[in-house]
């Protein structure tokens, strides 16, 4: 079986004692390719220790872009700095993750919404797909993007999906992916059991979005990439399909999406 960690942050702190071994994990337990989003203050090198980590392992991408959480720190000299290391490097597949956070509102909302369509706006001009962060933001998140990339070729992802079935459909036309993480494992999680249930599975990918949302049987211990094949599993279970047919078709919507082939 071989799968993919659609959005993985295994570049962060909380690997720097084990990185080596989490990487072999992965690849151990059939995940063949990663897809690392850079985050952080954009001032950091966040984002250059992304784009390093995915030069340096060939099953490794990288996404980078201005999380809604720092929209507050996005500036000129930051969009440049973003826009350059796409440049400088073919290991960057997509923007992100962007979009809008209302639970936690680190940045003021109205900043979020003009950060959000600016980097639309760059990703676009830069032919990249986006992966988009929304959390209590449906109506917002759903209108800008349908401003800024309606007639565009390619779209993106909406990572971690916990919006309504509404939301997932409404992306799902504009040419997006939606992408489920370790919550869909939850025990409380029925309602979004129920949506991954009804979409399509030709616009659906998995991840882990660790170290994060760990998957049930490994609540509370750190995620990694590996445990990706746990939400994998359970989507299988919902679309009444083997684990190797999941891994198979969410594999090949990661090629559709990002244009990067995987090793099966």
């Amino acid at each position: 079986m071989s799968f993919i960690d659609s959005h993985c942050h295994i570049d962060g702190p909380e690997y720097d004692a084990d990185r080596e071994e989490v990487i072999a994990r992965a690849l151990d337990a059939g995940v063949t390719t990663m897809l690392n989003v850079g985050t952080g203050d954009p001032h950091s090198g966040a984002f250059e220790r992304a784009v390093e980590l995915a030069e340096k392992h060939p099953e490794i991408y990288a996404a980078i872009g201005v999380h809604p959480h720092d929209a507050k720190l996005f500036d000129h000299s930051a969009e440049k700095r973003l826009v350059d290391l796409v440049k400088q490097s073919r290991r960057v597949i997509a923007w992100g993750e962007i979009g809008l956070d209302y639970h936690y509102d680190h940045s003021p909302r109205d900043v979020q919404r003009d950060v959000f369509h600016r980097q639309l706006r760059i990703a676009g001009s830069l032919n990249l797909p986006v992966v988009i962060h929304s959390r209590e933001a449906n109506d917002d998140t759903i209108n800008i993007l349908r401003d800024e990339l309606t007639g565009h070729a390619r779209a993106g992802v909406l990572h971690c999906f916990g919006g309504s079935l509404q939301m997932a459909r409404e992306a799902i036309d504009l040419g997006f992916f939606i992408s489920f993480a370790g919550n869909l494992t939850f025990k409380k999680a029925d309602d979004f059991r129920d949506i991954a249930r009804q979409l399509p599975m030709d616009q659906l990918l998995i991840e882990t979005d660790c170290p994060y949302l760990t998957p049930v049987p490994f609540r509370g211990k750190r995620n990694e990439p590996a445990r990706v094949v746990e939400t994998a599993k359970c989507l299988a279970d919902l679309h009444h399909l083997k684990h190797d047919e999941i891994g198979k078709i969410t594999s090949g919507n990661f090629t559709n999406l990002f244009g990067v082939r995987w090793q099966a």
